[in-house]
């Protein structure tokens, strides 16, 4: 028979589901496309340096998992995760009079992981999601797949303003989102007196709260705040990762939540992959056993702090009157706001094409967009590249005034 009597049905022609035609490209992934170009200085990516990744220990642990345990590491295993991690990350997060219990942690496939097994289990379409104004693209991204209505919690330079939780605001909400450090996109980090209020809030609510904490040991000073968690472990969901402190290649991040939560949280888990992969579990554990995040951190808190500097001394030397910005006090990010009347998505098209990239802020808004914002991540950019890149944009900005 000829190949062109055959009737055929192209993929176009597929139903897809509604989920899946709102789902929309995140809008740093589409710009890091662009940064793959060697000559473009890229400000846009939020990847830790490569520099910081432990690749020796890394080799060494994978031997060694390799030569003692190999079935059990290249096998199935536990949903909930390999036991000696959780009992780690448990010791880890128990201080004083918390503790912090095995069965509270489950290891997820990154911290994206846990936020997309977050909405599968607290959110509904139409139902109320608080976030921070701004707010971290990714869970908006992820959230995004449930349906929900986005409320955004009023927030100034300090951070999040836990007075703004009225009971008009809150109404039927199913969790509350925050990064109370070094938070992405801003670099805010939530002061000890907004903490104990949020934790106070927490202990009467009819939702979690949702603590993301990906960047918290990269304060450049060594000086930790007080997690949420340690100050109301029973209405607190706490999310971490290694990707930040090791490598996020290896995809191994971890929600601690009470019980009842973690329960179902497992069972999300079971259907989306079943378990985060041994290997990689293993080698997290092999690694961070003996200690060695203490004396590795430091060095990573120490090179992100000297180009968080530059780039704060680049931005001071170059921008023209009207712009302002953060001054984290650690993780990987600055928060720049212009004039009013520039949008930085049309000048994100003049910068690229002077090889210079940065993520607009518009997409980090759950609602009400502020055009005239930008996201700068400093942590992969040597400190001459940061001063050319940040020199070159502030001349686009200029141009625009």
């Amino acid at each position: 028979m000829d190949q062109s009597d055959l009737s055929t049905v192209s993929a176009r022609s597929w139903q897809l589901s509604e989920r899946a035609r709102k789902l929309t490209s995140s809008a740093i992934r589409e710009i890091l496309k662009v940064t793959e170009r060697p000559e473009v200085i890229s400000f846009a990516g939020g990847l830790p340096a490569p520099v910081t990744f432990p690749a020796e220990q890394m080799r060494a642990a994978s031997d060694r998992i390799l030569r003692d345990a190999p079935a059990a590491a290249l096998q199935y295993s536990a949903t909930e995760g390999y036991m000696p991690l959780r009992e780690w990350i448990a010791a880890r997060y128990s201080q004083g009079n918390v503790q912090i219990r095995p069965s509270q942690v489950l290891i997820t496939t990154g911290s994206q992981q846990a936020l997309d097994l977050l909405g599968k289990v607290l959110v509904c379409p139409q139902s109320p999601v608080l976030v921070e104004t701004p707010t971290y693209l990714g869970a908006l991204q992820s959230f995004s797949l449930y349906e929900p209505r986005y409320v955004q919690v009023p927030t100034d330079d300090a951070g999040l303003i836990p007075a703004a939780l009225t009971p008009d605001l809150t109404a039927g909400a199913r969790l509350l989102y925050a990064q109370p450090n070094f938070q992405n996109p801003t670099g805010r980090r939530l002061p000890v007196e907004r903490r104990r209020a949020l934790a106070a809030f927490a202990q009467n609510a009819a939702f979690p709260i949702v603590e993301d904490d990906p960047y918290g040991a990269l304060d450049y000073r060594g000086e930790p705040l007080p997690t949420l968690l340690s100050m109301a472990p029973d209405h607190i969901v706490h999310l971490g990762s290694f990707s930040k402190v090791l490598a996020p290649g290896l995809r191994v991040g971890y929600i601690i939540a009470p019980e009842e939560l973690h329960f179902k949280l497992v069972q999300a888990k079971q259907a989306t992959d079943l378990h985060t992969p041994s290997f990689t579990q293993r080698i997290v554990h092999e690694v961070v056993k003996d200690g060695f995040l203490d004396t590795h951190v430091p060095t990573i808190r120490a090179l992100y702090r000297d180009q968080c500097a530059a780039m704060l001394a680049a931005l001071e030397r170059y921008m023209p009157e009207g712009v302002t910005w953060t001054r984290p006090e650690g993780g990987m990010f600055v928060w720049v706001e212009l004039p009013a009347a520039i949008d930085t998505m049309k000048l994100l098209e003049e910068a690229v094409a002077q090889n210079v990239a940065f993520v607009p802020g518009a997409p980090f808004f759950a609602n009400e967009a502020q055009r005239n914002t930008l996201r700068l991540s400093f942590v992969t950019v040597p400190p001459e590249k940061i001063d050319a890149g940040i020199a070159c944009l502030a001349a686009l900005v200029r141009a625009r005034i």
